[in-house]
């Protein structure tokens, strides 16, 4: 044999022992190393899990009174794994289960579609979660309905009937709280993969809004697992582990039920008395909050929804009206997520930048019918004059000629349109005191921060929007293209990344591109209310165990104080007081025994309805009470309702009358909320029995 022949053998002996070696710790690696990963997979192709969710824990009131409970339903479920076997993919079934249950078929189709095999914008009411779940058709089968189904499987494949816990929010005193509450509602592919640090079973179901999805850990308890050993017939030969479910925590909320419900009443009669006006008063919302900790005891928004619906199954219709504009978008929480110009709410402010400036806030000023600013006028609301007056006596009649001039020469000394690089800024300084444009940090989730329109923020605006206002006769359709329209467009494109003058006098009254939201509002007048610290609004008093145990406490958080000293607050506080006594308020609480403080609000809304009408003044009243010693701030806002007075003071004082105990121009003490003027601070004994008295 040669030398190249026995290099060659060589070669090919050490391929077979590399291969030998390979082999063999492969083997090794299979039978011990990762042994117990592969007898863990081939025991769970024998195994199944059984799971039996957990009891969800109660949302209550401050006084123990269920908001949110659970009862027992009948569900009727459908196995899409089976029906799609059917040669018809399980047409047939679900029409003769959507007749034996009195829905219609499309709804029906519709709940056991999976929201990724239908289109966008055709997936009203579809299910969230997975095809190898149940998917619930109803889960308030009437027993007959359900035992019929089960006696005739035959007929009815793929579907079952078994009974369930049901999340209830059983309206006590009248309560709705859809907004503040939330829904739940089945697991979705997102919340399987694990993506947001938690694990779930397919079987359960989560807080979707509200209060049930922010404290949903606490809430949702530990469900029960059965796993089973089943052999090639699926027949169970054991049982490898037997957990037993763990029931859900209570939340004790700051909420009072007979306030929410109030505020929601006196909310919905103020849309409707501002509709009734001729306005077409769209929305709403209402806030009621302690100034001395942040606590909310109300908070409403309209329209609203049923939250018990998402239990029972949304029809398509009523998942469709959740986010029809035509219907008021009633899946929206304007309390949180609405934002609006505050008008002249906002003159609270301009009083602290006022007072930082230099100005005598003792002092007179006049008031004419309008300003000339630049080339044009701005008038005083309704165009009226006052002559000269007292500032106090300004805010009470809601001058706007005064903070126009005010906020003018402030801009001019500013530098005008060629900004000083010093500016002073007072106006737009003591809105970012008060915190405007930033989150309240409520504990409620899908908060918008609102709006601060100062220079930072002009500059962004404008570099997001020049091109489009630089080329607007190309962009904009036909019907935008009116002669102020395009004269706007030419001024923006020219120095939209600068603060005119126009937009100084009209920040200085809460108007121009500052929003706010409701929550925010109040936020700031129990700022005012209490010598200006700002609390977080707060919902959450207590997580506490099923047996009383309490598991954890939310104290009150301090996030700043408003830019004014002693002498400034006192001030606003006489004219606030000045507003209800003499000013755009008095005729609302005429005659009413308690003194209360407050501010009107009317801002213009620019552009259309719809409809092609121009769209109605947003009305607001900012209040708190009583004036001297205050312990709640009430605010109230209506979309598209009118004069703030008339619509949302009237709505305010209704809720003062609750909870203060008025009836007409008396005191009855019987109907003090809190005779001790102070809500309850000691946790309740929780019972899902609690009601409301009187409540049915």
């Amino acid at each position: 044999m040669n030398q190249r022949a026995r290099l060659s053998l060589l070669v090919v002996q050490i391929f077979i022992f590399s291969l030998l070696v390979g082999l063999l710790g492969r083997l090794f690696y299979l039978q011990v190393a990762a042994g117990p990963k592969y007898r863990d997979a081939a025991l769970s192709i024998q195994s199944r899990d059984v799971v039996t969710p957990a009891t969800r824990g109660l949302i209550v009131d401050s006084s123990g009174v269920p908001l949110a409970l659970n009862r027992v339903g009948i569900a009727v479920t459908v196995d899409r794994t089976k029906i799609d076997r059917q040669p018809d993919k399980g047409v047939a079934v679900l029409q003769s289960l959507a007749t034996l249950l009195g829905l219609e078929y499309k709804d029906v189709y519709q709940r056991t579609r999976l929201c990724g095999e239908l289109a966008k914008g055709l997936r009203a009411g579809c299910w969230t979660g997975s095809r190898f779940q149940p998917i619930p058709i109803t889960k308030e089968a009437d027993p007959e309905v359900a035992l019929r189904i089960v006696e005739r499987s035959d007929q009815y494949p793929g579907v079952s009937a078994t009974p369930v816990s049901i999340r209830n929010y059983p309206g006590n005193a009248g309560v709705n709280g859809a907004h503040l509450l939330g829904y739940v509602g089945p697991l979705t592919d997102s919340d399987l993969s694990g993506a947001n640090g938690r694990n779930y079973f397919r079987s359960e179901t989560i807080g979707k809004a509200g209060l049930e999805i922010q404290y949903d850990n606490y809430l949702r308890g530990t469900p029960g697992i059965k796993t089973v050993i089943v052999d090639r017939k699926e027949a169970v030969t054991s049982t490898s582990q037997n957990t037993k479910p763990i029931g859900g925590n209570h939340l004790v909320t700051s909420i009072d039920a007979r306030v929410q419900a109030a505020a929601e009443s006196a909310l919905a009669d103020a849309v409707r008395r501002a509709r009734a006006s001729g306005n077409p008063s769209d929305g709403g919302a209402a806030v009621v909050m302690d100034v001395t900790n942040g606590q909310i005891l109300a908070l409403a928004s309209y329209p609203t929804y049923d939250p018990n619906a998402f239990e029972r199954g949304l029809t398509v219709a009523e998942a469709e009206s959740l986010y029809s504009e035509k219907g008021g978008v009633p899946a929206l929480s304007r309390a949180l997520q609405g934002l609006f110009a505050p008008a002249s709410t906002f003159k609270s402010v301009s009083v602290v930048a006022a007072a930082n400036a230099g100005y005598d806030l003792n002092a007179s000023y006049d008031c004419p019918s309008q300003v000339e600013v630049g080339t044009r006028a701005f008038q005083n609301f309704e165009s009226k004059a006052q002559g000269r007056i007292s500032l106090k006596k300004a805010i009470a009649v809601s001058c706007d000629t005064i903070w126009y001039r005010i906020a003018f020469d402030e801009w001019l000394r500013d530098g005008g349109l060629k900004p000083k690089s010093d500016a002073n800024d007072y106006f737009y300084n003591a809105a970012k005191g008060f915190q405007i444009g930033v989150k309240t940090g409520i504990d409620l989730p899908s908060e918008s921060s609102g709006r601060l329109a100062d220079r930072e923020w002009r500059k962004a605006w404008y570099a997001q929007n020049k091109d489009f206002y630089c080329n607007y006769k190309t962009r904009a359709p036909k019907s935008q293209q009116t002669a102020f329209l395009v004269q706007l467009a030419y001024e923006n494109c020219l120095d939209g990344d600068k603060i005119r003058a126009g937009d100084a006098v009209n920040f200085s009254i809460g108007q121009g591109d500052t929003v706010i939201t409701p929550i925010k509002q109040a936020q700031m007048y129990a700022a005012i209310a209490n010598g200006g610290t700002i609390w977080k609004p707060t919902v959450a008093k207590a997580i506490v165990k099923t047996d009383g145990t309490v598991i954890k406490t939310f104290g009150k958080e301090k996030l700043g104080t408003i830019p004014a000293d002693k002498a400034t607050l006192k001030f606003l506080h006489s004219a606030l007081r000045e507003v209800v006594i003499s000013g755009t308020g008095a005729g609302v609480f005429s005659g009413f025994p308690i003194a209360i403080s407050g501010k009107t609000g009317t801002a213009e809304v620019f552009g259309r309805n719809p409809n092609g009408s121009k769209k109605a003044n947003t009305s607001w009243f900012a209040s708190y009470g009583p004036s001297e010693k205050p312990r709640f701030a009430v605010v109230m806002m209506v979309s598209q309702g009118g004069f703030g007075a008339s619509t949302s003071g009237v709505g305010v004082r209704k809720i003062y009358e609750t909870l203060l105990g008025v009836q007409g121009s008396k005191v009855v003490s019987a109907k003090i909320l809190f005779p001790s003027g102070i809500p309850p601070v000691a946790l309740p004994k929780i019972s899902p029995a609690t009601k409301v008295k009187g409540a049915k």
